[in-house]
């Protein structure tokens, strides 16, 4: 199955879509990743005692801004008047987990500002726990799933 590559014209240049005729619908997007740590780097973020204080909360703010200004960071991605970006986080054996919801009613997905925000959560947990631990590893960066558009919805398996 070959399919055409949309932000490629018929020479091979690159090109921001056109979504000017699509019908605005509702649309969902969830992405989300995880941040390996020791377990007394994990334990001083879960307390809020870190020596830059509280890490997730830092996180949260840091994943929505990121979200907001997607189009900034990813060449040819639609600048979107998002309806509402979530970044929750869940502790895990030996890490945390972030996950980023955006919605929009729009004429395009949000799949890139759930996986700006998830990512920007999880380095932005780095750069605040990193005087305790330098060799976190920031993984597992994926859509879970979306919902509405053309395309319809999708659910990683």
């Amino acid at each position: 199955m070959t399919e055409k590559l949309t932000h490629l014209d018929d020479t091979g240049a690159a090109r921001m879509v056109d979504v000017g005729g699509k019908t605005q619908t509702q649309r969902v997007a969830i992405a989300s990743g995880t941040i390996r740590m020791q377990p007394d780097t994990l334990e001083a973020v879960r307390l809020g005692n870190g020596p830059k204080g509280d890490v997730l909360g830092a996180a949260r703010i840091a994943g929505i801004m990121a979200a907001k200004k997607t189009a900034d960071l990813i060449p040819l991605c639609h600048p979107l008047p998002l309806d509402s970006v979530s970044v929750d986080f869940t502790f895990e054996s030996g890490a945390i987990r972030a996950t980023a919801t955006a919605s929009i009613t729009g004429r395009t997905g949000v799949e890139m500002e759930a996986l700006t925000a998830a990512s920007i959560a999880l380095l932005t947990i780095y750069d605040m726990a990193k005087a305790l631990e330098k060799g976190m590893v920031v993984s597992d960066i994926r859509l879970l799933e979306k919902r509405g558009g053309k395309s319809g919805d999708w659910r990683a398996s």
